[in-house]
Formats: structure tokens, C-alpha cells, sequence
């Protein structure tokens, strides 16, 4: 089983990206949600850490923004409830899928976290800023100083870039993005086809 990891800025398009690949994908900001949603040991875990803030279930986003921009110390006490949950759910994806070829994994915080131990082959999605920035003023709950505040817990794009194994140029063209997972998914699997 090849497993890929999707790694750039937030808002670069990375779903997009990890979508043209037609494999698997676990989203940890999809799993994230479902676990604020569904999961009351969370929910109780959260109010008893940041009671100021989490009052009712399901646990409420804005809520968790609030706690975020009030103090960012909120955002390791939030990751240290979340995180472990993320990752059992990714154990059960990963045994789900284990007869796939190729699993995607669509993580924000996927090298901050340690979780490609096991050699992953990590693909950084490039875009320019001025682009990421008109995409992620779009969306409904976008909050500038809350994405500066969880950039800091994140390791810096050079880094990232310079962990990965390709980079994708990401101009927000549909055509030019398929064209180009299709490229690089062709060299992965006949690089594993080789046994390099």
C-alpha cells in the first residue's frame, strides 16, 4: 500500500488536489467536524478544559474561534483532546483500506504531528498568496487573525516544501491540477513498481 500525503498552507487546495487522485482519502478537517458533532467524550473534555467557552452540544465552531482568539494557548489544549481521536479514526481508515493500492491522507498538520512515521510520500500543493487569500476570504466562518494564530503551531511552507517528495503547482485551473496528479501518481506507482 503506497500512502500519499497532501501538505501545503491553508487554503492552498489541497482537498482539490487529493480528490483527482480517485483513491481513498482520509480529510482530517471532515474527521474533525464529525468528532464535534457526534462525540460527547469530546464535547466533556473541551468544557472542562476551556469551560469559558464550550456550553452546549454539539460543540459549536465559533465557540472554539472565540477561545482561539482570546488566547492561543486554547489551540494546544483543543489539539491535545482532538488529535488522538483524529488519529484512531486514521487507524480504522487505514485497516478499511488496506487491500487499496494508493491511500490519500488530506492532513493539515500531518508532519507537525508525526503521523507520516511511516513513510509516506508527501506531495506539497503550491499556490500564490494573493490566490489562497481570495479563496479563504469565501468561506463562511473566515477569520484572519484566527488562520495567523494557527500558522504559528504550524511548520513553515519552506520546510514543508522542502520535506516533500513533489510539489504541485496549484494555479486553480481544474485542467492543469489533473493533468498534473495524473503525472505524478504515474511516477509513484511505477517508482513502487520498480522496488526503488
Amino acid at each position: 500500500m503506497i500512502k500519499i500525503g497532501i501538505i501545503g498552507d491553508i487554503g492552498s487546495g489541497k482537498s482539490f488536489v487529493a480528490k483527482q487522485f480517485k483513491y481513498p482519502i482520509f480529510n482530517a478537517d471532515l474527521e474533525v467536524n464529525k468528532i464535534y458533532k457526534k462525540n460527547r467524550f469530546c464535547f466533556k473534555k473541551l468544557k472542562k478544559k476551556i469551560p469559558k467557552y464550550i456550553t452546549s452540544f454539539p460543540v459549536n465552531k465559533k465557540q472554539l474561534g472565540k477561545a482561539i482568539l482570546n488566547n492561543a494557548n486554547n489551540i494546544k489544549k483543543i489539539s491535545d483532546i482532538v488529535h488522538p481521536l483524529v488519529r484512531a479514526s486514521m487507524r480504522k481508515f487505514i485497516i478499511k483500506y488496506k487491500k487499496r493500492k494508493i491511500i490519500i491522507f488530506d492532513i493539515p498538520l500531518l508532519l507537525e504531528n508525526k503521523l507520516n512515521k511511516k513513510k509516506y510520500i508527501l506531495i506539497f500543493v503550491d499556490a500564490k498568496k494573493k490566490d489562497i487569500l481570495k479563496r479563504l476570504k469565501k468561506r463562511p466562518n473566515y477569520n484572519g487573525e484566527i488562520v495567523k494564530k494557527l500558522k504559528k503551531f504550524q511548520l513553515s511552507l519552506e520546510i514543508k516544501k522542502k520535506k516533500s517528495n513533489y510539489i504541485i503547482k496549484n494555479n486553480f485551473n481544474k485542467k492543469s491540477i489533473v493533468n498534473n496528479v495524473k503525472l505524478i501518481k504515474n511516477k509513484i506507482i511505477n517508482y513502487e513498481r520498480s522496488g526503488s
